[in-house]
């Protein structure tokens, strides 16, 4: 059970979405829009989360498609990791959500849910970040369409009153060679110590990471060293690992020292299986 009451509302289209949050906001009253609920859930449960009004978007219709437009695959933000999973339409992104918690959790989280969480790890986000991807974001100004990595800064800059409501990736990137591994301390389905996911484009090797920081990220830097034809490999490494962002998770999980040694074998790994 959760400390505290909210009122609940389950809109069937983005404009009844957007309006109900200006008029919730005008009321002052603290409203979150959301899809599956489980960060709500748990955070909720140890006072790191709270809301006094919910819109559940799980009914709009955009949210909820998944399908090819032109030559882009459009992923509504609603959608379950489960679903993604079973539909593989990305292989990328199926590797690395089909390793995020457990299998009765998948079922629950959705694609929005882990990219807009507060939790550190938000793999979800990876793939997209190595393919170039767009959001569709509405809000009281209208619909937009972004580039992820403009609006990605250690998390998802929405403005107040925005909702993510799809992503879209060209499919030169859903087809390109990839290699994703999640690193565990502890049991199967633990917290992940480091996840890697990388993508080969025009020849150079794109990397994007989780666990390693507070956030996840693709560095440009770490990317320009990685591939560098003239280096050793191990040039190459000490290069990439010293132009990582800050600061290292140090934790329960895994030492800073630890995670960049875990760091270091799987961006080896990474080359040779891509290169």
């Amino acid at each position: 059970m959760l400390p505290f009451d909210f009122d609940y509302f389950q809109p069937g289209s983005l404009k009844e979405a957007i309006d109900l949050y200006q008029s919730l906001d005008q009321q002052g009253k603290k409203t979150i829009f959301f899809s599956g609920g489980t960060e709500l859930i748990t955070l909720g449960r140890i006072d790191l989360a709270y809301a006094e009004a919910v819109i559940d978007i799980k009914k709009i219709a955009e949210c909820k498609m998944m399908q090819f437009q032109d030559d882009y695959l459009v992923i509504g933000s609603a959608l379950s990791l489960t679903k993604i999973e079973e539909a593989n339409h990305f292989p990328l992104l199926t590797k690395v959500a089909s390793e995020v918690a457990d299998h009765t959790a998948r079922g629950k989280i959705t694609i929005g849910g882990n990219i807009c969480a507060q939790i550190f790890y938000r793999e979800a986000i990876l793939p997209l970040l190595l393919a170039d991807s767009y959001v569709v974001i509405v809000g009281p100004e209208g619909v937009k369409t972004v580039p992820i990595n403009e609006i990605f800064h250690q998390q998802l800059r929405l403005e107040k009153g925005e909702l993510l409501v799809q992503t879209a990736t060209e499919r030169m990137y859903i087809e390109a060679p990839f290699y994703a591994v999640k690193r565990r301390q502890q049991w199967d389905t633990g917290y992940p110590l480091i996840t890697i996911a990388a993508l080969k484009i025009d020849g150079a090797i794109r990397v994007a990471i989780s666990g390693l920081c507070p956030f996840p990220f693709r560095s440009p830097e770490v990317e320009d060293y990685l591939n560098r034809q003239g280096p050793s490999m191990q040039e190459r490494m000490d290069g990439a690992l010293s132009v990582l962002p800050k600061p290292i998770l140090d934790d329960v999980e895994g030492s800073a020292d630890y995670r960049l040694f875990v760091l270091r074998n799987l961006l080896v790994d990474a080359l040779a299986a891509l290169e």
